[in-house]
């Protein structure tokens, strides 16, 4: 059955219609006047959204056309709210749990009749009176008369080719190279400069990929317009591993201390990307160390005064980024629309020229455009030349914001009805934060933003629109699983205005960076229907956000404060976020959610904060995902009760509830800790996909795991961590039917005798990990020949490993081998491992300075990680590796640690 979307333009009319629909249906009969009522509305709504379609397809409206499709549209949230208060009274969400039975119960008396009555009364006086200021306005020959926007296909299966965007850099790049390369001892900072979408950050990030083995300490960071400096920096200590300092250091000045002192003794490369004001940087460049070992420090800017003074007011340091050439325009134009390699059809070249003049060198431009046209190979020249007509005229002369985001309105014009809310959704995130696909997947779903058909998994049909907005362009891929899959995005910050401003003319999402921000929202003429917080809120927010953000759908908070809003407000609340990734002595008061009746969807990653959540949720019975990182005392017992959980994240150091194999709705289980009752109980939810825990493994729970495999068919990921190394782990070679379309595989810290035979039955797999005591030929050929596996972890304890042959491991391309044997016994054979990217070998206490053979034959090699154990000398290992570097063909870079 189809799911009724929300739209950004037309708010809730297609779940309200659906509704009403509901209301329609033989469960209602007894309550004749509320079927006739809803048929009315029904049929009156239905007109108004065919219109609406109408008026989501132009870009520039009438004022009266736009102010009678903005009323509509707040009118349809409002309809939508009663008919869920109403449907509510009469039962709940589900018409299975005794929903008619109930019915005459609570609608004994007289008032409770009249109530409703009036209610319905009231909403069809709401829909003729829009109704009549169509007809009044002649709403409808506003829209016939506007040009709208030629429709394009909405299918793109070419995969986003991150190298497309990296034509014409190869010069700029030597150049910075050659900058960062000379002699100079002491800390050098060179700053790259240069409009919104020139290529910065991609420049930046190739001379950082190309020259950051040379350095033993490596840093990327982003830093946005509206930075929360405590939020930034404590990521940084993250992402070197300092959870222990982040705990104790309190201030700005604590964690600034901190990475001063780990800097120290390190030779770092560091980018600070997308700086936009002194005062940051006369706060970033406190974590430098003056250490006179050749560290190098890259910003990148649109400011040319930050560029000068990041650079000492050395203007021999700042790099003045420039538009594309005109060859380099036309290559990168080709190769998005016409593919790598090919030509422009003679009939567009004339049109082609055109456009890119347009574009004015700038690759952002150009990539949009590209990606646009891509979209419908089979355009005609007067298709072109009206995609032309629409782009700026002065842009090539003098590129400015506006125009820049005129060639984004573009592409967002022709984006499919269903994507243009899922893009706008993004605009509840902050600026340059990587967003993660499933995160953004299911709250795209529990928004209704998703549309279901033909019955498709609704995840499976949320990627697809991901993967439609990276196709386009309009968001960048950021991050790789480990099976080389995209795990999410960031956008564009000028492609994120604009998604902002859209945000604002359709009362889509409020956003707020301050108290005084959430104030103004109060003078608005529209209620406001999703809140995003963003960077630090002071307690000064508390008591701001009242009973005037009672209609609030989404509300997400992120960055670091002592602020709570009150929850028991927001009746109407679908998803719910906090991301306080670096707060330390704060608590999240989670216990009014009990009364969220409509929650779909709810994540807080608060470390490492406390969480306190309500005794009771069995109310939630609308609630799909529960993600909780964080420290939380408990969780509610009748977690076990709700019919429709689907995704359950518990904390680190939470057990789960009694019976959790009572949720047959669930598809994903992460815990840390389970009962071998509940192991044995696992077997009954059918609907798992995702299964993650550990486990001191006592007895019996070997059997219970094993049998516990072959029943769940439908796994595709599973990860079972066993906390200490030495298990007896015989029943797991008798598996007989393990789940065949299982992707991912790990088993760390189940030290197995061999690798089990049933493992090359597993065709769909594409990640490993395996701890084993013996590798036989026959063994390896089991793995390698698995035809999508492409990430081994692989820890072999008994020296004396088995040869890895030709022809094995042909897609792999992340390899992990963790061995007691010397790595001089490592041989890598002509057409072995073709697809290998990354390497990472340990070189063990007696290691006597032979290399692996034949490293050269891994053509695809990118980087190679060591790790030396303690009592190995850590700068021979980096020569002897080193010397293997510099003749290989591809000059992989080099990362050695401890």
């Amino acid at each position: 059955m189809s799911a009724p979307v929300v739209s950004a333009t037309m708010g809730a009319m297609n779940p309200l219609i659906g509704k009403l629909a509901a209301l329609m249906g033989d469960e209602y009969k007894k309550l004749t006047g509320v079927r006739k009522q809803a048929s009315f509305l029904k049929d009156e709504l239905s007109t108004m959204k065919a219109l609406l379609e109408k008026l989501e397809l132009m870009d520039e409206l009438d004022p009266l056309a736009k102010n009678w499709r903005d009323h509509v549209r707040e009118m349809s949230y409002d309809m939508e709210n009663c008919i869920d208060d109403f449907m509510r009274d009469l039962g709940g969400a589900d018409a299975k749990m005794g929903f008619i039975k109930k019915t005459a119960k609570r609608l004994k008396t007289l008032r409770k009749r009249h109530r409703i009555a009036d209610r319905m009364e009231e909403l069809k006086a709401l829909a003729l009176q829009a109704n009549e200021r169509r007809m009044r306005y002649k709403i409808d020959d506003c829209a016939n008369s506007t040009t709208r926007v030629v429709p394009i296909d909405t299918r793109m299966l070419a995969i986003y080719k991150q190298e497309a965007g990296l034509v014409g850099i190869d010069g700029p790049k030597k150049e910075l190279v050659s900058w960062l390369a000379d002699t100079q001892e002491k800390v050098k900072v060179v700053a790259i400069v240069g409009f919104g979408g020139l290529g910065k950050t991609t420049l930046a990030k190739q001379v950082y990929d190309m020259i950051g083995g040379q350095f033993s300490c490596t840093i990327f960071l982003s830093v946005s317009q509206r930075p929360d400096m405590s939020s930034l920096l404590g990521g940084l200590l993250l992402k070197l591993g300092m959870k222990e300092e982040l705990t104790h250091a309190h201030e700005v000045q604590d964690i600034i201390g901190r990475l001063r002192e780990y800097l120290t003794h390190k030779r770092y490369l560091i980018v600070v990307d997308d700086l936009w004001n002194q005062s940051t940087w006369n706060i970033m460049s406190c974590i430098f160390p003056e250490v006179g070992n050749g560290s190098r420090v890259i910003v990148t800017t649109r400011v040319e005064d930050v560029a000068i003074w990041a650079c000492h007011n050395d203007h021999e340091c700042v790099y003045r980024m420039e538009p594309l050439k005109e060859q380099d325009s036309r290559m990168l134009f080709y190769n998005r629309v016409f593919g790598s390699g090919n030509v422009c059809r003679p009939d567009l070249k004339e049109v082609s020229v055109e456009i890119l003049k347009k574009c004015g060198g700038l690759p952002l431009a150009i990539i949009t455009i590209a990606s646009l046209l891509a979209s419908h190979q089979t355009r005609s020249k007067d298709e072109w030349e009206s995609i032309r007509n629409s782009l700026g005229a002065k842009f090539a002369k003098n590129p400015t914001l506006e125009e820049m985001r005129s060639i984004l309105n573009l592409s967002y014009m022709h984006l499919p009805l269903h994507l243009r809310p899922c893009l706008l959704y993004l605009g509840m995130y902050p600026e340059d934060a990587m967003v993660r696909r499933h995160d953004l997947i299911l709250q795209w779903i529990a928004e209704g933003l998703v549309n279901c058909s033909h019955g498709s998994d609704l995840e499976d049909i949320g990627k697809s629109y991901f993967n439609e907005l990276i196709n386009r362009s309009l968001i960048q891929p950021a991050g790789t699983s480990e099976s080389g899959e995209v795990e999410g995005c960031r956008v564009h910050d000028i492609m994120l205005d604009l998604i902002v401003s859209k945000c604002v003319d359709r009362n889509f999402i409020n956003v707020a960076y301050n108290c005084e921000d959430v104030a103004k929202m109060h003078a608005c003429e529209y209620k406001v229907r999703r809140l995003s917080l963003k960077s630090s809120t002071n307690d000064a927010t508390s008591g701001i956000i009242d009973t005037s953000m009672s209609q609030i759908r989404s509300f997400a908070q992120f960055g670091e404060s002592k602020y709570t809003p009150p929850l028991s407000l927001f009746k109407y609340l679908r998803v719910l976020v906090f991301i306080f990734p670096f707060n330390r002595n704060m608590t999240v008061d989670l216990t009014a959610i009990g009364q969220l009746f409509q929650l779909r969807y709810l994540k807080v990653s608060t470390f490492p904060c406390s969480i306190d959540l309500p005794t009771e949720i069995r109310g939630l019975v609308h609630l799909e995902t529960l993600e909780i990182s964080g420290s939380a005392q408990s969780i509610p017992s009748d977690i076990v009760c709700l019919p429709r959980l689907s995704r359950l994240i518990l904390p680190i150091l939470t057990c789960p509830p009694q019976g959790i194999a009572n949720i047959k709705s669930l598809r994903a289980l992460h815990c840390m800790k389970i009962s071998l009752e509940d192991i044995n109980g696992l077997g009954e939810l059918t609907s798992l996909r995702e299964l993650k825990f550990s486990t001191k493994v006592v007895a019996g729970e070997i059997d219970a795991l094993v049998s516990l495999i072959g029943k769940l068919h439908g796994l595709k990921y599973l990860a079972v961590r066993a906390e200490s190394s030495k298990h007896h782990c015989d029943p797991m070679y008798s598996l007989s039917n393990p789940p065949l379309h299982i992707e991912e595989l790990n088993l760390f810290g189940w030290t197995l005798k061999r690798v089990p035979t049933w493992i090359g039955d597993l065709h769909f797999l594409r990640i490993l990990v395996l701890w084993v005591d013996n590798l036989s030929n026959d063994e390896v050929h089991v793995m390698g020949k698995l035809p999508c596996l492409v990430h081994l972890d692989l820890w072999v304890f008994a020296e004396g490993g088995a040869a890895i042959c030709t022809g094995l491991f042909q897609v792999l391309k992340v390899l992990r081998l963790f061995s007691h044997d010397d790595v001089a016994h490592m041989e890598f054979q002509i057409g072995l491992m073709c697809s290998l990217q990354r390497l990472t070998l340990e070189v063990n206490n007696g290691w006597g300075g032979t290399l692996p053979r034949g490293m050269e034959h891994l053509l695809a090699l990118d980087h190679i990680f060591v790790f030396a154990r303690d009592g190995v000398n850590h700068r021979d290992v980096e020569f002897a590796f080193r010397s293997i570097v510099d003749v290989h063909p591809r000059r992989p870079s080099l990362e050695i640690t401890r």
